[in-house]
């Protein structure tokens, strides 16, 4: 169970979609705490969800083979297989994606009295740079509790159920559960955590440099999904499958 955990606990930490809209809430206005109210909203959720399957569970774990235990093992390997096929399809995007870059360049060519003010300057990179500040700007308007609501909403919540189903398991009489657990959630609010203490201790390095993080995300947000989806989905899966034919 522990090192379940700590792998979905560490590919929630490392998904770059709650990243990248974290860095803007806190580059906005009272971001520092804006962005702790998104941190104990994130954690809330993790801590609900564990609570709730501990009181289901009792904080004992099922007996093997039993009905409850081998419900457990069958949602992870349903969520693992999910986690595959998303990651697979995501993939097949990004390969499509190329063919029709050219003919949406041709479309956005810039008229030729206009050429010279956007040389330099992709379509794309534009693109981003007016959506980030859109974004920085109803964030500005923003308070904390949307904040909090907001790390509700990008919570990986399939990830989250595959660390719901591995608590299942979770043996409350021993200390380590609880380590484990604590871990977990320290884990899964690793990325959050650092960038909010970037920002108290070296706010405005933090800042520059956090806007160029996402810049980066944005750039390599499919890839980082596909890699992570597809390897915590093929350890679910295998090892669902090993522990309900062992």
């Amino acid at each position: 169970m522990v090192l379940d955990l700590l792998l979905i606990a560490l590919g929630i930490t490392l998904d770059p979609l709650p990243i990248m809209a974290f860095v803007l809430v806190v580059a906005s206005d009272r971001g520092v705490w804006k962005g702790l109210a998104f941190i104990m909203g994130w954690l809330a959720c993790l801590v609900a969800v564990i609570a709730l399957v501990l009181a289901l569970t009792g904080g004992e774990p099922p007996p093997p083979r039993s009905p409850p235990s081998t419900a457990g093992l069958a949602a992870r390997l349903v969520i693992g297989v999910a986690l595959v096929c998303f990651a697979l399809y995501r993939r097949k995007r990004m390969r499509s994606a190329p063919q029709a870059a050219p003919a949406r360049v041709r479309d956005s060519e810039p008229e030729p009295d206009t050429a010279q003010e956007t040389a330099g300057t992709s379509p794309r990179t534009t693109s981003r740079s007016r959506s980030s500040s859109s974004m920085t700007s109803r964030m500005d308007r923003s308070s904390p509790w949307a904040a909090a609501g907001l790390a509700v909403f990008l919570q990986p919540w399939g990830m989250v159920a595959a660390a719901a189903a591995t608590v299942v398991s979770a043996d409350l009489s021993h200390f380590s559960t609880y380590a484990a657990l604590f871990g977990f959630c320290i884990l899964a609010t690793a990325s959050l955590l650092a960038a909010e203490l970037y920002v108290v201790f070296s706010p405005e390095a933090a800042q520059a440099r956090l806007l160029k993080l996402r810049d980066w995300l944005q750039s390599h947000e499919q890839q980082a999904i596909v890699v992570i989806c597809l390897l915590l989905g093929l350890w679910l899966t295998g090892q669902s499958i090993y522990e309900l034919t062992s």
